[in-house]
Order: structure tokens, then sequence, then C-alpha cells
């Protein structure tokens, strides 16, 4: 039996959010680098029903990116999707290109750390990055290639080696650790998970991560060990999903959404909103760091200002002391490895 017409109109309408999109002015070209993987996939889907921000979303990938082009432009929003295949193509790929996300690179796999897999993705991101500082220049770049702590920093000297780096549009996207953070915590004081809001700061990897459990609003007690347990997590939550898929990948979903968020916070900022973001940036917040992560308002000129941590408990000023070591080799193992590229 056939449902009644308008049943059928509510099941097929598109929904608000895509309608309301027709409302806004979208003049932003969004590129996603790594489109054809793990999390480029989900991410360019979650950004093509993006409702607002933007009208182009440039996807590249050395295989299958056309394919996935070709899918996502089926759904129907004002955002026009084009694949791009290859390094023949990269440049038209970046062509006026004002975000550039970048996933690319392989995944953990069990036992592997982030800085296992810096071999391997340090080489991809300094290509992409060259290639951003010929064609795309003036883009925000916002990295997701781990080790995110190592990559950040070789973007940074690859762009100056083009004399076209500016720090208010590099940002590590450490948002999946705030995503992290808010989640355990709401499912271990019985919170709503999306009105919790933890500030991770320090770095994207392991020990250098730093949730702020005392800079939530409203206050939350801790019995025992549950602080320590909640931060170790937080730290590792990576590795839970790592053993789970048990050697096929690493964090892929909860990764696009985490970029999801940031990109669109990015485009929010862009058109003149204020959004604060935790983000993996140029900063002098830390004596004898160069990147840091924090809170960052955004701009319209990108990263319009870089908090410094804040008042932390004695235990995060502990764990604090104890990561800065780990996080200035990191960020020292990614400056080393741009100077040495030809």
């Amino acid at each position: 039996m056939l449902a009644s017409s308008s049943a059928f109109a509510r099941v097929c309408a598109v929904p608000k959010h895509a309608r309301s999109f027709a409302t806004h002015k979208p003049s932003l070209k969004v590129a996603v680098l790594g489109a054809a993987g793990g999390i480029g996939q989900p991410l360019s889907l979650l950004l093509k029903q993006n409702p607002r921000g933007f009208n182009h979303l440039s996807l590249y990938d050395i295989v299958n990116t056309p394919g996935v082009a070709a899918d996502l432009s089926h759904i129907p929003t004002n955002v026009k999707v084009t694949g791009h295949v290859g390094e023949e193509q990269l440049a038209e790929a970046l062509k006026g290109v004002n975000i550039a996300v970048v996933p690319a690179g392989v995944p953990r796999k069990p036992g592997m750390t982030r800085d296992d897999l810096f071999n391997t993705n340090a080489s991809i991101v300094y290509k992409l990055a060259s290639a951003l500082a010929k064609h795309a220049p003036e883009a925000h770049i916002l990295v997701i290639s781990n080790p995110v702590n190592s990559t950040v920093p070789i973007v940074a000297e690859t762009l100056k080696k083009h004399g076209v780096y500016n720090p208010k549009r590099l940002f590590g996207v450490t948002t999946l650790d705030v995503l992290r953070a808010n989640t355990f915590l709401a499912e271990l004081k019985g919170l709503d998970p999306a009105r919790t809001e933890v500030p991770v700061v320090g770095g994207h990897a392991g020990a250098t991560i730093l949730p702020l459990f005392s800079q939530v609003q409203p206050a939350v007690k801790f019995a025992g060990e549950e602080l320590e347990k909640l931060t170790h997590r937080v730290q590792y939550g990576g590795d839970e999903v790592v053993k789970a898929k048990a050697g096929t990948g690493s964090a892929t979903l909860s990764m696009a959404v985490a970029a999801y968020r940031f990109t669109n916070s990015l485009v929010r900022a862009l058109q003149g909103e204020k959004v604060t973001e935790c983000a993996f940036v140029q900063s002098s917040a830390v004596d004898g760091l160069s990147f840091f992560a924090s809170k960052v308002e955004l701009g319209p000129e990108g990263a319009a200002k870089v908090h410094a941590p804040g008042t932390l408990s004695p235990f995060e000023q502990q764990k604090f002391k104890e990561m800065l070591p780990e996080l200035q080799g990191h960020i020292a193992k990614g400056v080393e490895f741009a100077k040495k590229q030809q």
C-alpha cells in the first residue's frame, strides 16, 4: 500500500538545513586533500551537506577521487563537488581554495604510535604543503595527518621556504581530543555531552594531550583515581579504536566529525562570526614551545587570538610539566625534517 501524498512529502522533503542554504551567500572553496580515505570520505559527505558557508568542495587524492566526487554530487545541496586525482591534477584542485583540510596519510595500526607514522606521513604532508604554497598561498590550512605535533611544524617550515607563511592561517586539528573529553566526562558524571565542553591543551599525541577538567562549567568533582583514569583515557582514546578495529584502521568517523566541526567553525569565522575552538597553532603561550594547542578565537583573518592555558589545578600542573619535553621533541622533529628537504 502506498503512503499518503502528505506522508510521502514529509519523507522526501529536503531537510530544513539544506533548504536554509539558499538564504546564505556562499563564496568559499574548500579542498579535502586525502578525500578518498577513511577520514576524507565521511568528512567530504559532511561538508557536502553543510547548510551554509561555501559553494565548492574540491576533492583530491592519488586514487578514486572522481568516483567519490560523482557519488557526493548526487546529494541535493548547492555545494559543487569536483574530483581531482594524481599529482598532475593537484594544481587544479587547489586553484582558488580558501580552506584546505589535510587528512592525507596512512592510518595507525595496532601497536603503532602516532610517532611511528612519521616517516611516511611527513613526506606526504611536505609535498602537499609545497603544492599549497605554490597554488593556494593564502589558503587556511587545517592539518589532520598524524603526528600533528610534527606535521604542523613541517607545513610551517615549508611555507616559510616559499615566503608565504602566515601563522594565523595554519591549524593542527585537535578537536577530536575535545570531543573525546566531552563524551567521556559526560558518561562518567551523567552529563549531557552536547552541553559539555572541556578545553584540551598541549599537543595531539598521548601524554601531550591535556584535558583541563578543572575549567569545565559547572564544576565537576572527582573521587579517588577518577581524574587520573579519565585523563589517561582521553590521552589514549585513539588506541581504543585501533584495538577495536583489529588492524583495519584507526579513528575515522569520529575524526571526520571533529574535522567537520573545526572546518565549519572556521567558515563561520571567515564570514564574521565570533567562534572559539581548541587547535594546535603557533603560540607564545608557553616558553620553549613554538606550537601549542589551546583555545583560539577564530576571525576573518583565521587565528585572531591565541589564549594561554589559564589557571591549572595541581594535577594539571604536574601533567603539564611532564608533557613539555615530549612535545618540544615532536616539534623539533618536524622542523628538522622540513629543513632537510630540497
